[in-house]
């Protein structure tokens, strides 16, 4: 299965080849415009991940980890000087391996796809994930497998 997230139409689609399995609805980060790039930024990511973790526990109804920072991301900020040699290493070989990259990292972490706020938040409310009716997300936990492709674009 692949996920595609479209930040400017607030729209996610998960698809199996060309076939459609889900389209809804979703909310993202304060600030959603551009590429994620520090902690707190409350920036949703732009590029290729993939699912790394599944919490069935979350605070936010379920909750699908997203394995950002990616490789990409690593690189670009060990050349602006914003991580080390060693930070960039755990996230290149976490990424090469399929493992959860460090999420405690100057660039962020803990990008999750989750459900509802429990207070009902509405509109961008998240520090950079990407949020969704609980109806949608039990829906996408269900067909999601860790490893699945997720791209998430402008």
């Amino acid at each position: 299965m692949k996920i595609i997230v479209y930040k400017g139409k607030r729209l996610l689609i998960a698809q199996t080849g060309e076939i459609e399995l889900l389209r809804c609805a979703i909310h993202l980060g304060s600030e959603p415009i551009g590429q994620k790039r520090a902690e707190g930024d409350g920036r949703t990511p732009e590029g290729r991940y993939y699912i790394c973790t599944k919490n069935p526990k979350s605070k936010f109804h379920l909750a699908l980890g997203i394995s950002y920072p990616g490789i990409e991301d690593a690189e670009k900020a060990l050349t602006e000087g914003r991580i080390g040699s060693k930070e960039h290493a755990a996230i290149v070989n976490a990424q090469r391996e399929r493992k959860r990259p460090a999420w405690d990292t100057p660039l962020g972490g803990y990008i999750m796809i989750h459900g509802e706020h429990p207070e009902g938040r509405t509109g961008d409310w998240t520090a950079g994930c990407i949020a969704m009716a609980n109806s949608d997300i039990e829906k996408l936990y269900d067909l999601a497998e860790i490893g699945d492709e997720i791209i998430i674009t402008e």
